[in-house]
């Protein structure tokens, strides 16, 4: 992609020089809307300030499980996240960061070296790319390279969301996982209101309206996204709140597999049991807002959580019984992949 989106040179401009701090915005769209999980908040404690002041974000997309693993951020901004990250992967692993606004990422770079010495490291294991999201191969992210792809309420900034979610399924490997947080919106947004920048940069304009990312999530292959946490924004602004007070925002995170997964939960007999050995997930292991597993505990499932479970990196941390082999209709499994149902904020494993 040689030349910006078109769109996309006001969000840079907002973030790279209208906004110093998250202080400066005028909403409550991009910044955390959830409690952060507490193994998480201890290593954000070892995170510079200065890269945590510049932090603008909606939720804390960042799953279990990620020893050795690569993972990427999109637009990763001072890479908060990635240098979290940094310390769940481990030296094994490895953290890539690519965002297209020339003062966030200086700030990021400026920063290696600190978290480096930080977490006890030779060597970083974290590298930062100048690069639009949808366009993750001239940014040289090379197909099937990627175990998880995380995103901190980026995506609802891009003129161009099917190619971001394109490029996502094309760089995942097989199993691999898409775990994001954004702002979605319970309508579709009046065009107007879309071209404000504004708007636009307070992560409002471009927020998805949820029927149509089902659909195009359907488009590319994926029929089974799950729900992690959902809750509603408050603008706080006496102006955007004139402009867009009728729309009801929402700031919430999903997660999804690159698996071969059915249009809706199939019966198959099969049961699942939490192992146990997942780090810092003791007890019991959150898969979705509606799938908690207890250490031990059988639990009966459809056929595409099984193969969520059996067909990524968590499948040594589970026990599966039965297959595919006989059918038993539909599962009667309750999902809240809707902005209808009541807000939900599931935390991390205790």
């Amino acid at each position: 992609m040689e030349q910006p989106l078109q769109g996309l040179e006001s969000v840079k401009e907002y973030y790279g020089k209208v906004l110093k701090s998250n202080q400066d915005l005028k909403t409550s769209a991009c910044c955390t809307a959830e409690a952060m999980p507490a193994h998480l908040r201890d290593i954000l404690r070892d995170v510079h300030d200065e890269v945590k002041d510049k932090f603008y974000g909606c939720g804390s997309p960042i799953p279990h499980a990620l020893e050795g693993k690569t993972v990427l951020d999109l637009g990763s901004g001072t890479g908060r996240d990635c240098y979290i990250l940094s310390k769940l992967v481990g030296p094994r692993g490895q953290v890539i960061g690519i965002d297209m606004t020339d003062e966030q990422i200086a700030v990021a770079q400026k920063h290696l070296d600190y978290h480096t010495k930080k977490f006890g490291y030779s060597v970083p294991n974290v590298k930062f790319i100048k690069g639009y999201i949808e366009d993750l191969e001239t940014a040289g992210i090379k197909n099937s390279s990627i175990d998880l792809v995380v995103s901190n309420c980026v995506i609802n900034l891009s003129p161009s969301k099917e190619r971001v979610f394109s490029e996502i399924f094309r760089v995942l490997k097989p199993g691999g996982e898409l775990y994001f947080s954004d702002v979605f919106a319970g309508r579709r947004i009046p065009q107007d209101l879309a071209r404000d920048s504004v708007l636009v940069g307070e992560c409002l304009g471009g927020a998805l309206y949820t029927e149509d990312f089902r659909r195009m999530m359907a488009k590319l292959g994926s029929l089974d996204y799950r729900l992690m946490s959902r809750s509603q924004i408050e603008l706080h602004n006496a102006d955007i709140e004139r402009a867009a007070g009728m729309i009801d925002f929402y700031s919430m995170t999903v997660r999804a597999f690159k698996l071969n997964l059915e249009d809706r939960c199939e019966d198959y007999g099969q049961v699942a049991i939490y192992k146990g050995g997942i780090p810092d997930c003791p007890h019991f292991f959150v898969l979705d807002d509606h799938h908690i597993f207890e250490k031990g505990k059988p639990m009966a499932v459809c056929g595409n959580t099984a193969m969520m479970l059996q067909g990524t990196r968590y499948a040594e941390y589970f026990n599966i019984i039965g297959d595919m082999t006989k059918h038993f209709g539909l599962f009667e499994c309750e999902s809240t992949n809707s902005i209808n149902s009541k807000d939900s904020a599931i935390g991390a494993c205790c």
